[in-house]
């Protein structure tokens, strides 16, 4: 293959990137074989295309389709103002009461992003660092959006990241028991000297963000069950100002 054909297959392949992310934004929930239809192009190389923006969050896939994701937004923004702002008075109210810190995480593919946080004003704290991807799992607040996941879409993603099948089970069993629940505890997995708990915002049955509450370990552990009983209230305040 010459330049020239190597820039055009380039070329062609950006063209449907973007046709395919307008036709998602101009017909939420369009199914794969109308987006293969409208580009004029074979499914399996749309399949492709539609597979990569739905795991870096350009797209997201529930039963109705595809639609936009919320990577775009972390793009044209530096943080969704919408969710952030609703959330932004519940995070400041938990920092206040606990003193520790207070974030909110959304979902951008494979990813947990936190996009607004209440930091403690304590010396020795966690600092939530924003608009950076970290792994779903973990996390106390990726645990949350992951087990709102479909059981499908959650055993790939494990299957992804943990090779052990005695922790495979392990991970599968503590998600079912997070969805089942609505709390995720996180006790020093992702690093040792932090712990956190969270809890998911959901507006209209569909999970839209977690909210965490982290702090030093040998500080936080023992009132892990109180913060968590306090999220109950705060992300019933976050949909509240959602819905």
């Amino acid at each position: 293959m010459d330049m020239t054909e190597s820039a055009a297959k380039s070329h062609r392949t950006v063209s449907r990137v973007t046709a395919i992310l307008e036709l998602a934004a101009e017909q939420p929930g369009i199914r794969l074989g109308t987006l293969a239809w409208a580009l004029d192009a074979p499914k399996s190389s749309v399949f492709g295309l539609v597979k990569g923006l739905v795991s870096t969050g350009y797209l997201v896939e529930d039963d109705s389709g595809f639609q936009l994701g919320p990577a775009l937004g972390n793009l044209l923004t530096a943080e969704r103002p919408n969710l952030a702002d609703a959330a932004r008075p519940t995070l400041e109210e938990l920092r206040d009461t606990f003193d520790e810190t207070a974030m909110l995480g959304t979902s951008v593919g494979d990813s947990v992003v936190y996009i607004a946080a209440a930091e403690s004003r304590q010396l020795i704290r966690y600092s939530a660092p924003l608009r950076h991807r970290r792994p779903l799992f973990p996390p106390s607040a990726g645990k949350v959006l992951l087990a709102a996941r479909s059981p499908r879409k959650r055993d790939a993603y494990l299957h992804s990241i943990i090779d052990d099948p005695e922790r495979l089970d392990e991970a599968r069993t503590e998600l079912e028991r997070v969805r089942a629940e609505g709390v995720a505890i996180n006790r020093g997995e992702t690093l040792p000297d932090v712990s956190a708990t969270a809890r998911p915002v959901v507006v209209h049955g569909r999970t839209l963000a977690a909210i965490a509450v982290a702090g030093p370990t040998t500080r936080i552990a023992e009132r892990l069950p109180e913060i968590a009983e306090a999220l109950v209230e705060a992300t019933r305040a976050v949909t509240a100002r959602l819905s």
